[in-house]
């Protein structure tokens, strides 16, 4: 890199003054964005301060306010809450309290304000910005700032980082928090499951969101909860009757429990609340099941963040800095904000509009455009529970016929897809066919028909209950071609990694033989390495990356009493780095060796230098993670040998190979909701293409269209013929030939402290929040 370009970066913030403050309810996640500002400020040549306390420090001053160095955010990443702390400030709501923090932060220079909060944080900031001219005027008035020091202060620029574990800030896709609070209600959810089956019991669970019921929808998808209330959508008048029948009903068919997922928000129709103890009390008096009532309170803010927060942050407190960079004086106050896996910037006040206006909508009993408000994703989430939750009879038989196969190594998530696969094929008047075994048992017959209850609990269960198996038709073409004809299927649903995408393009090549192989056909990608073309997240990565994580906290951890240690991680992902990349930077690690980023052994002696460096300060503790292929000689073991030989005398070495760990283990929420709504959109999918080939009584289909992938791709759900795909995939080392994630990278170098250049980073674009933009159909 040209030292003139890297010297243009490093004198961007030269001489810009950033301070950085965290506001409202704590969230999980909220430290790593305090973190990746506080670096990427320095990285860019600013100064760079913390104000502890929120708005409070803000406008006490003093000790509240310190210049942060890289050290001061060490080691913050896996911690839940705010290290700077938050308060909710009365001061500040008054114009003299703003004077104050308006003349505390001209003392240090500060032009720039970076809010970590939820949207009153934010709006308090919006009116702090409007005002600072006539605040600076006051103080100049007053004789408490120069002429020189008011026109050096003329401007000050606010970007926000929403924080709020409810998901109520409209515009964005998710805030910080959101993901780690539903893995506390998650867990909670999972353990109370296996207590209400032993006893046969009803369990009434009260999740936070006093307005929004995003937390409770979203829990209840996860979980297959029986009955659901949220403050957007009330129950019909008579709600009690259809709800004690449905909670019945299901006894009746030989469930041991009921679950019912309350927001704390929730309604009815007249807008007379609906509690937790009043909906007990009513199953017991009507139905007389032993129900039992759990607040889950404040558990859900606390805890450590899980990666996705982590990554999120981190991603929105560089773009946060970017922003700040790029402000003119007509640029708006802007929030940073992830929209599908982009970084995109909103107008503030257009948000904070929006979210007004989904609250006056419920205040007016307008229910069906506070839903529609929330944005298509939560509108689609509460239609899909909808659907799932209950079995409606088909409105009329259907002729076609559905199996559904599980393919390649067990990943968290199948299970949800199969559960969702099924139950809207049955909706839409299927046959459903289970297949165990993969294309191994397709050929051998192990083919049965499904019903609705079939798979009732399987949305929590890790692995595949379906048994899955890598071998691929080509070796069993003929008994598969004669038991597809034996059972007339008519679709194929498969569900698996990379050997998934491979066997469906085999059939597909094997149609010109085969007529029977003349069917549709759609992949789902379920693999922990996320490998799979035509999708930028497969199902089963965002739990193989928390399992990842959690493993390197507790590595880092134990080094905390031992004087500086370097760890070296393994991890899985065959060819593809994006396991080690995002749990890179989900756990602050100091590099992750991946193939995709080809590295020689200068690469290896600069990181080696850079933690001899790292050693001589504080910090005592190192973490490379080395995906499992990603050099031929440059070993684990290699890797051993050349830190423990040129660290010597430094630090000392260790290895950790995480193994099969990453696949294991129950799915995260993401993947639940993922595989939940990837087995209805492909079901969705496969009926419409059956309709359109279905001809005199029998389906013929040989179009490129015709055989799929589903994946979530940059915003979209999208549909991608594994003809087209296998021109951009790399067969030999079972990747796509081009990877959105490498990207991150940057970030992981920058955060390191490396000295790389950030030509490549993509800075997010403004864009505007309105009714049309919140009805596109966004990922998820």
């Amino acid at each position: 890199m040209a030292a003139a370009e890297l010297e243009r970066l490093r004198m961007a913030g030269a001489g810009m003054a950033i301070a950085v403050l965290t506001s409202g309810g704590d969230a999980q996640g909220m430290n790593a964005a305090v973190r990746a500002v506080t670096r990427m400020g320095i990285y860019v040549g600013a100064k760079v301060f913390l104000i502890y306390e929120g708005y409070e420090g803000l406008v006490e001053g003093g000790d509240n306010i310190k210049q942060a160095t890289w050290l001061s955010v060490s080691n913050i990443i896996q911690l839940g809450g705010t290290v700077i702390g938050s308060a909710r400030c009365k001061a500040f709501t008054t114009r003299e309290g703003r004077l104050r923090a308006a003349r505390n932060l001209v003392e240090h220079g500060i032009t720039n304000l970076c809010v970590i909060g939820g949207d009153g944080s934010l709006t308090g900031a919006d009116i702090f910005r409007a005002e600072w001219g006539g605040l600076l005027d006051e103080l100049l008035r007053d004789g408490q700032i120069s002429e020189e020091v008011a026109k050096a202060n003329g401007r000050l620029n606010i970007v926000g980082l929403v924080g709020s574990i409810d998901n109520d800030f409209c515009g964005t896709d998710m805030t910080i928090g959101t993901d780690s609070a539903l893995h506390r209600i998650m867990e909670v959810i999972d353990a109370i499951t296996t207590t209400a089956q032993s006893h046969q019991r009803t369990f009434v669970l009260e999740v936070m969101g006093r307005h929004c019921g995003y937390l409770a929808l979203v829990s209840g998808l996860a979980s297959g909860a029986d009955w659901l209330f949220i403050p957007e959508s009330p129950p019909e008048d008579g709600w009690e009757d259809m709800m004690c029948e449905r909670l019945g009903e299901t006894r009746s068919r030989g469930s041991r429990l009921n679950i019912i997922i309350i927001a704390e928000g929730a309604i009815d129709r007249n807008g007379k609340p609906i509690t937790s103890n009043y909906v007990k009390d009513l199953v017991v008096q009507r139905l007389g099941f032993d129900t039992r009532v759990t607040v889950l309170g404040h558990v859900q803010r606390g805890g450590t963040p899980s990666a996705f927060d982590r990554v999120l942050s981190s991603k929105m407190g560089m773009e946060a800095v970017m922003a700040l960079l790029e402000a003119t004086p007509d640029t708006p106050a802007c929030v940073v904000s992830l929209s599908g896996n982009q970084s995109v910037r909103l107008p503030l006040m257009e948000c904070v509009q929006v979210t007004k206006d989904v609250q006056k909508a419920m205040d007016e009993k307008r229910f069906d455009e506070a839903i529609q408000l929330r944005g298509r994703s939560f509108e689609n989430n509460w239609n899909i529970y909808k659907m799932l939750a209950h079995q409606k009879p088909a409105q009329e038989k259907s002729p076609f016929s559905l199996a559904i196969l599980n393919v390649g190594a067990p990943a968290a998530g199948m299970n949800a897809a199969v559960r969702s696969a099924v139950r809207i094929s049955i909706c839409q008047g299927h046959t459903v066919y289970a297949v165990n075994d993969g294309f191994e048992g397709l050929a051998k017959g192990q083919i049965r028909e499904v019903g609705w209850h079939d798979v009732a609990g399987w949305l929590g269960r890790g692995g595949s209950m379906l048994g899955t198996k890598r071998t691929l038709p080509k070796t069993c073409m003929e008994k598969i071609v004669e038991n597809v004809r034996k059972f007339n299927i008519q679709a194929l649903l498969v569900i698996g990694g990379f050997e998934a995408y491979e066997g469906v393009l085999q059939l597909v090549e094997a149609r010109g033989q085969y007529e029977e192989l003349c069917i549709i056909m759609c992949v789902i990608p379920a693999t922990i390495s996320n490998n799979v073309p035509g999708t930028d997240f497969s199902l089963g990565s965002d739990t193989a990356v928390n399992a990842a994580m959690e493993s390197c906290d507790r590595i880092k951890q134990s080094a905390s009493g031992t004087k500086r240690r370097v760890f070296i991680v393994e991890t899985m992902g065959g060819y593809c780095g994006y396991l080690s990349t995002v749990t890179g930077i989900a756990v602050g690690a100091d590099a992750a060796y991946v193939y995709e980023d080809p590295f020689t052994i200068h690469d290896l002696k600069a990181n080696v230098e850079h933690l001899t460096d790292k050693m001589k300060t504080d910090i005592q503790r190192g973490l490379v993670l080395r995906n499992e292929k990603c050099h031929e000689h440059y070993t684990t073991e290699f890797l051993y040998n050349l830190y423990s030989s040129e660290g010597k005398g430094i630090f000392d070495c260790r290895i950790n190979v995480l193994g099969h760990l990453q696949q294991g283990g129950a799915p995260t929420p993401f993947d639940r909701n993922y595989g939940t709504k990837l087995g209805v959109k492909a079901v969705l999918w496969m009926s419409e293409k059956l309709r359109e080939v279905y001809r005199k009584g029998r389906v013929f289909a040989n179009s490129a269209d015709s055989a799929c992938v589903i994946g979530l791709r940059k915003k979209v759900v999208a549909f991608s013929p594994v003809t087209e795909l296998k021109k951009v995939t790399d067969f030999e080392h079972r990747l796509p030939q081009e990877q959105w994630w490498l990207n991150l990278r940057l970030m992981l170098k920058m955060l390191a402290n490396y000295q790389i250049s950030l030509t490549e980073y993509i800075s997010g674009k403004m864009e505007h929040v309105t009714r049309r933009t919140l009805s596109i159909e966004k990922g998820f």
